[in-house]
């Protein structure tokens, strides 16, 4: 059982940046999940916002592309998501989620991952 836990959110005004954090535990330390990170605002369905698979390929929402980087420290069994130049639309609250296998295409697909984290808020203030 894969267990993931986020940090980093908060709140900061548009422009600004933040790097949220998944520690995940439960497994090893190989990199064998692929793993994303994912937002929901309020009255909004939940949306990929960036993903990356096992062999580090990364794939980015394009309203984020440019402006988020998904990274991970296999050694440490965390998952990260450096958000710069944030803006109010942003705001929503961030999920990561890992998953054993997933086709490439579907990365952003939240009904393919079965682990997820609890969440942290990030707020951007114009």
């Amino acid at each position: 059982q894969v267990q993931l836990a986020e940090s980093g959110g908060g709140s900061v005004q548009a422009g600004g940046s933040l790097r949220l954090s998944c520690a995940a535990s439960g497994y090893n330390s190989r990199p064998n999940y692929s793993m994303g990170w994912f937002r929901q605002a309020p009255g909004k369905e939940r949306e990929g916002v960036a993903g990356i698979d096992t062999s580090g390929i990364e794939n980015y929402a394009d309203s984020v592309k440019g402006r988020f980087t998904i990274s991970r420290d296999n050694a440490k069994n965390i998952l990260y998501l450096q958000m710069n130049s944030l803006k109010p639309e942003d705001t929503a609250v961030y999920y990561c989620a890992a998953v054993g296998w997933l086709p490439i295409t579907s990365w952003h697909r939240s009904d393919r991952y079965p682990y997820w984290g609890q969440g942290t808020q990030v707020t951007v203030s114009s």
